[in-house]
């Protein structure tokens, strides 16, 4: 049985505030920290190797490290570089991004996104895990070799890391059952991750024949109890995702045509993906995501009213309960 994790989003500031905000969690006993990457913001797993050499036990994940900016072959010297100052503590989340992102902003073509995904993934668990690659592709042809040098101890840290994908649809969740280390979702109503998603994965680690790995379930969260201040820090965080039509497929495919249908955030659509109220009623909305079968989540914080610095302190106090809880 994969274990129930809290873990926080910590991608605001500059290095500094992020690195200091890690160390912030570690002492509060949060589980996981995640960074994630995206356009020309810091870069986590850069903050990640910092991080790793300022901290002892708080586990790092990526959610996400986009994949078309990026060769495998230098991720994997990246993550190396981590997994030797933090053994064990390390995991990388992998996905293609979005189209408009790859294009737009970086001129690249965003081509059969799930299959260069699926090549990447392959590419990295094989170095991680094998030391050894020779693998010829559709979007990349790699054949290298892990230096022989390299400690055993390090190697056994590398093989360690989880290799993990964000994922929206069931093809990429199954995908994910089959041959990831685990699935991240991202704008997801919680009853889609547990009607659609888990089974996908579940039928994905059957026909591979392996346990199912983790799903961990990206969640804006805030201990606050006015729900109209909520949904407007919600809205204007989450703002284009009804827009797009991946995003626009999977709400309509839950049971939320309106997105589709007006491009904007419903009430009702908010409710899906926030969790918030009092001390109580987020500690027990999110064991009731635990029971349904989620493994993780990524709180992503979202303070809200007149004080931002309050909410964003009492629901990290809570988080750190619901984790020794948990523990």
């Amino acid at each position: 049985m994969n274990p129930k994790r809290i873990g926080v989003a910590s991608m605001y500031g500059d290095a500094p505030t992020i690195l200091n905000r890690i160390e912030e969690l570690e002492e509060k006993k949060i589980p996981v920290s995640w960074l994630s990457t995206g356009g020309v913001r810091l870069d986590g797993l850069t903050l990640f190797a910092a991080a790793a050499a300022r901290t002892s036990n708080i586990m790092m994940g990526t959610c996400i490290t986009p994949t078309f900016p990026r060769h495998p072959m230098a991720t994997v010297q990246q993550i190396q570089v981590i997994a030797s100052l933090a053994p064990g503590r390390f995991r990388i989340g992998l996905g293609p991004s979005g189209k408009e992102g790859v294009e737009n902003m970086l001129g690249l073509k965003f081509s059969s996104p799930f299959g260069h995904l699926q090549e990447y993934v392959r590419i990295v668990k094989g170095l991680l895990h094998d030391r050894t690659i020779d693998y010829e592709g559709e979007h990349y042809q790699v054949h290298a070799r892990l230096n022989e040098k390299v400690h055993d101890d390090i190697a056994d840290a590398m093989s360690e890391v989880g290799v993990m994908i964000s994922a929206l649809r069931p093809k990429s969740y199954e995908f994910a059952g089959a041959e990831a280390d685990g699935a991240i979702s991202w704008v997801s109503p919680y009853e889609y991750l547990r009607d659609v998603a888990l089974p996908a994965m579940k039928a994905g680690a059957q026909r591979a024949g392996r346990d199912t790995p983790p799903l961990i379930a990206h969640a804006p969260v805030v201990v606050h109890e006015d729900r109209a201040e909520v949904k407007a820090a919600v809205r204007s965080y989450l703002k284009p995702y009804p827009t797009r039509p991946n995003y626009q497929a999977m709400f309509v495919e839950a049971g939320y045509p309106e997105a589709a249908e007006t491009g904007t955030w419903s009430d009702r659509m908010i409710d899906s993906q926030v969790i918030s109220g009092t001390e109580t009623q987020v500690a027990d909305r999110i064991q009731e995501l635990f029971d349904w079968g989620i493994d993780e989540l990524i709180c992503d914080i979202q303070p809200a009213g007149e004080d931002p610095k309050v909410s964003w302190n009492r629901t990290i106090d809570l988080l750190a309960d619901v984790a020794a809880r948990q523990a």
